[in-house]
Order: structure tokens, then C-alpha cells, then sequence
């Protein structure tokens, strides 16, 4: 009886029922979360797994999508250029789209939230230097930190270790591109949350900067960290994407949305529209889906819109 209780009132909750009542984030959710449970299941459910060599005939390759004349039932979105099946293809690029966006958010608000709760708490000089930086940080594009970083990288490492340490070296190039929001939004809520009374009474009892910062200040101002993680979490898909189709993301060995989207491409003229075609939908379908979930996250968290 008492999970059953729980449940219902999990269930009469605000946040549920306006999820329920509202059928466009309702239809969000649900392919957000069909496109992570695709990603995290993609070994076990995929037709095929696009990186074994020995799963791939380059005489499927370039084979069309099952309903068309000269499909095949084995390959339902059609093949790549390699003989790749292309659902597999995608379930797998979803995976490493998936991983960079989640990886750079994170690395992103775990930089920015420190460095904001350090200008907000402590101000003067500490906080004139980071909000200095991340004036300087907003005159560059997301876009061109991440290219120069990225740039960076491979000239350090070369370009085989480069392609090995694609993946890392996007989610910091991605990262560094956007912690200036978290940090920005934080040190507001900060300057506000120091005056108040239960951070004067921590200070009274003997409680250290550190202990204030983490254990008392920092979950009244994750709400808004919250909210800019999932819009982020879609900027960061789509810049990890455009850096793959750049040619300086992902490498075709462990394609991502944004390289799939590349090679497909190049045979986008020659007639093989399905190997770009599909992918193109799946990102654009997963990044509409999450913007739509952080925008009501946005009214959910918001008192004042309520």
C-alpha cells in the first residue's frame, strides 16, 4: 500500500500532470528517451554492429531502403557506401552524439558552477578576474573556441592520436565553449543567496567558506543550472555535429550523427539520398525533442511563470 500511496501522488504531481496535459512534451519525452534507450541498447538491438568488419559486405553497399524497388528486407533505412546498415549506423552515431553532449555539459557546468559560486561568494579581484574571462570567453563563437581547441589538440598529439582521442578532446573543446553561462547565472543567484539568513548562520556557527558553498548555497541555485544543461545538452549535439561534418569531429571509423550526415554527403548528388537523409531526421528529431523538454523545464522551474 505505501508504494502504491507513493506512486500516486508521484503521479498527481505537478510535474507530471503538466506533462501529461501538454502532448508536445509529452511526444519530447518519449523520443528523447526511445532515442537514449536506442543509444544505450544499440549493442544488443541494433541489426547490425557497424564497426565489426566482419558483419560488413561491401556488396550491400549502397543498397536502398527496404520499401523501395531494389531494397532489401535485412536492410530497413537502406546501406552506406561500405555496406553499413544504415538503423544500425545511426543507433550507434546516436551513441557517440549522445556521449560528447552529456560529457561537454557536464565538464561545462561542473567548470562554470565552480567558478561561479567562487566570484559570486568571495567577490572583489577573484571575481572582477573570472567575470573578465568570461567577458572575453562571449566575443568568440562557440563554434570557433571549439575549432581552435580541437586545433590545439591535433597538433599536439598528431593526427593518428588525434583520431583515437577524438571523442575527449571534443567533449573539452565543447565544454570549454560554454561554461560561461553556468558560470554568469550562478554568480547571480550567489550574490543574492550570501546575504541571507541560513548562509549568516553557518558563518555564525563556524561553518568554512567550502562548507557554505557546497553544502548550503549550491542546491539553492542548481534550478537554473538545471534548465541550461538541457538546452545546452542539444547546442552541444549539434556542435559536436558540426564539427563532424566540418571534418574536424568524430573520424568515419566511429561515426557520429554529424559524420554520417558528411559521408552521406557525398553521394547525396549520385542518388543515395538515404545515407544522409535519415541521420539529418534523427538529429534534427533529437535535438527539437530535448529543446522542447528544456523549455518546460524552463515554466516548470520558473515560480513566476506558474
Amino acid at each position: 500500500m505505501t508504494g502504491y500511496r507513493t506512486f500516486g501522488r508521484i503521479w498527481q504531481s505537478d510535474i507530471i500532470w503538466s506533462l501529461r496535459t501538454q502532448p508536445a512534451v509529452l511526444l519530447a519525452a518519449i523520443t528523447s528517451l526511445l532515442f537514449f534507450l536506442a543509444a544505450v541498447l544499440a549493442p544488443w538491438i541494433a541489426p547490425q554492429n557497424p564497426f565489426d568488419i566482419a558483419t560488413i559486405d561491401l556488396m550491400d553497399a549502397f543498397t536502398p531502403p527496404a520499401w523501395t524497388a531494389q531494397g532489401n528486407a535485412r536492410f530497413l533505412l537502406g546501406a552506406d557506401h561500405q555496406g553499413r546498415d544504415m538503423l544500425s549506423a545511426i543507433m550507434y552515431g546516436a551513441r557517440i552524439s549522445l556521449v560528447v553532449g552529456l560529457g561537454s555539459v557536464a565538464f561545462a557546468a561542473s567548470l562554470g558552477v565552480t567558478l561561479g559560486l567562487i566570484a559570486g561568494y568571495f567577490g572583489g579581484l577573484v571575481d572582477a578576474v573570472i567575470m573578465r574571462a568570461a567577458d572575453v570567453q562571449l566575443t568568440f563563437p562557440a563554434i570557433l573556441v571549439a575549432l581552435l581547441f580541437d586545433g590545439a589538440m591535433r597538433a599536439v598529439f598528431g593526427r593518428e592520436h588525434s583520431e583515437a582521442l577524438a571523442l575527449i578532446v571534443l567533449v573539452f573543446a565543447i565544454g570549454l565553449s560554454k561554461w560561461v553561462e553556468y558560470a554568469r547565472v550562478v554568480r547571480g543567484s550567489v550574490l543574492v543567496e550570501r546575504n541571507k539568513e541560513y548562509v549568516l548562520a553557518a558563518r555564525l556557527i563556524g561553518r568554512g567558506s567550502a562548507g557554505i558553498l557546497w553544502r548550503h548555497i549550491l542546491p539553492n541555485v542548481l534550478g537554473p543550472v538545471l534548465v541550461i544543461g538541457t538546452i545546452n545538452l542539444a547546442i552541444a549535439i549539434l556542435t559536436e555535429a558540426t564539427l563532424s561534418f566540418l571534418g574536424v569531429g568524430m573520424p568515419p571509423t566511429q561515426p557520429s550523427l554529424g559524420t554520417l550526415i558528411r559521408i552521406g554527403n557525398d553521394f547525396l548528388m549520385s542518388g543515395e539520398w538515404w545515407i544522409t537523409l535519415f541521420p539529418g531526421i534523427a538529429l534534427a528529431g533529437l535535438i527539437v525533442a530535448i529543446n522542447v523538454l528544456g523549455d518546460w523545464l524552463r515554466d516548470i522551474l520558473n515560480p513566476k511563470l506558474k
